[in-house]
């Protein structure tokens, strides 16, 4: 039996012999590389990008023309090929347009980074550091020296480290500290946070065994004290993140967890999570514990996290005594979770920041958005709308809103803060579908627009608008409508 193929650019047909029009009509790839349209695009990206673009390029023409389509003509193939090349060149890591209202958006990388943390991280890319090499004593170093003293400056720490985020903090100094012992935490504080971290599970996996102390919604001094015993290798007060446990509740502040630990010869451990520096109620913002008010009242550990309301870099920050903070950085995990010279660069700069206190609030991009005023926003959103009604089109009324805006990241998770939005709703009765196209649609952008669907309405959040996003959001609602 004769073997079938099927026909390709200028292969013959097993039935009819000689090679078919519409496939004969492709050109080669070598033909299509060296057209001089596309010299300037294959001098940017290499010959190798090129030629898979125009492989992909010519097998979906190939399938077109087995479904019944015509051969596109060249100026089209080129155009075809040069849109591939772009998608193939362009990074995976894409820059979108956040108009979700959530400041600090972890799906959307949390804090935003002062400039003088991009410039200072950009300049430890770019060349050799001093990351673990002491200039004036020329020999290695600590890389956490690079920090240890500004944190300790900011939080009356006797020491600190850091790590590559706050998880990493947490089992580190679990492991370190109360490895093979029991370690007592209030049932109202067993938080599950983003990605199914869970307490009970990292307890786990440093080594320690959890014991549950009190009720979901009341714990007292005396639950801590009848659960202590010889096993007991810590106390941990954990700050819950993504929710608040109201109404009829107790909890045992610091200062009486560390006295009751240190008069059973115990450290004491907080988990702030979110980890703010300043009061934000200077900025009319909710208050936020803060770690030297846990390190005050006796605290022997306190952990939080760099790219929340600290607005730094993705970080785990360790402040604490200094015996506790030795026994923490002699462990094994320490080296494994340790940040890079980019981290400590950005995370250094930003703490310079705060040590100077001077216009925090316009150096810092979270504090700016967090403290922005809603006449500012809503201003803005009133620019916008007419470039995004004629975007949306007649089948959907657009109208500025009031609306609240979320700090995001387990931070102060049931405080909201006044808002104005881009509130689009349908003409249609039913709209749902609609609104999910529109949506849709504004994904598709060069730069993606991320908005939320509630209460059958798109809203388009301003409070997330960076000023350097604006003029790029109206060309693309204009250049698309």
């Amino acid at each position: 039996m004769a073997n079938l193929t099927l026909p390709g650019a200028g292969e013959a047909s097993a039935t009819t012999g000689p090679p078919t029009a519409p496939f004969a009509a492709l050109p080669s790839v070598d033909r299509l590389l060296g057209q001089p349209e596309l010299a300037a695009c294959v001098g940017r990206h290499g010959q190798a990008l090129a030629k898979r673009a125009i492989s992909d390029e010519l097998e979906a023409q190939r399938a077109a023309i087995r479904a019944g389509a015509a051969a596109a003509p060249l100026p089209a193939l080129l155009a075809a090929v040069e849109r591939r090349i772009a998608t193939l060149a362009a990074p995976t890591l894409r820059r979108v347009i956040n108009l979700t209202g959530t400041v600090i958006h972890t799906n959307l990388g949390r804090a935003l980074l002062a400039e003088e943390a991009v410039d200072a991280a950009a300049a430890a890319m770019r060349g050799y550091v001093a990351l673990e090499y002491d200039v004036a004593a020329g020999g290695r170093g600590d890389r956490d020296d690079l920090v240890d003293g500004w944190l300790r400056e900011l939080t009356g720490a006797e020491a600190a480290t850091v790590v590559n985020n706050n998880a990493a903090a947490v089992v580190l100094a679990l492991a370190a500290l109360a490895a093979k012992k029991e370690v007592l935490v209030s049932r109202g504080e067993l938080i599950e946070i983003g990605g199914a971290f869970r307490m009970p599970d990292i307890m786990k996996a440093a080594g320690c065994r959890l014991l549950e102390v009190g009720t979901t919604n009341r714990t007292h001094a005396r639950d801590f004290e009848s659960a202590l015993g010889p096993r007991t290798g810590l106390i941990v007060k954990a700050h819950t993140s993504n929710y608040a446990v109201e109404g009829f509740t107790a909890s045992v502040d610091d200062a009486t967890l560390a006295r009751i630990a240190h008069a059973h010869g115990v450290p004491y451990m907080v988990d702030l999570g979110s980890g703010a520096l300043i009061d934000l109620s200077r900025y009319g913002l909710p208050k936020e514990p803060l770690p030297q008010e846990s390190l005050a009242a006796g605290a022997d550990v306190v952990t939080f996290s760099g790219d929340k309301l600290l607005g730094g870099p993705q970080a785990g920050i360790v402040v604490g005594t200094r015996a506790a903070i030795a026994r923490i950085k002699r462990h094994p995990l320490k080296r494994a979770l340790r940040c890079s010279k980019m981290t400590l660069a950005a995370l250094e700069a930003t703490l310079r920041i705060y040590r100077s206190a001077h216009r925090l609030e316009q150096r810092l991009p979270v504090l700016a958005l967090l403290a922005r005023a809603a006449d500012d926003i809503g201003a803005a959103a009133q620019r916008l709308l007419p470039a995004l009604q004629a975007f949306a089109g007649e089948s959907f009324v657009v109208r500025v809103e009031s609306c609240a805006s979320q700090i995001g990241s387990g931070a102060l998770p049931v405080d909201r803060l006044p808002s104005f939005a881009l509130h689009v709703a349908s003409r249609r009765r039913r709209g749902g579908r609609a609104l999910e196209q529109l949506a849709q649609r504004l994904r598709a952008l060069p730069v993606p627009v991320l908005g939320r669907i509630h209460d059958d309405a798109l809203w388009l959040d301003c409070r997330t608008l960076l000023a350097a996003d604006e003029a790029t959001l109206a060309g693309q609602l204009c250049g698309a409508g």
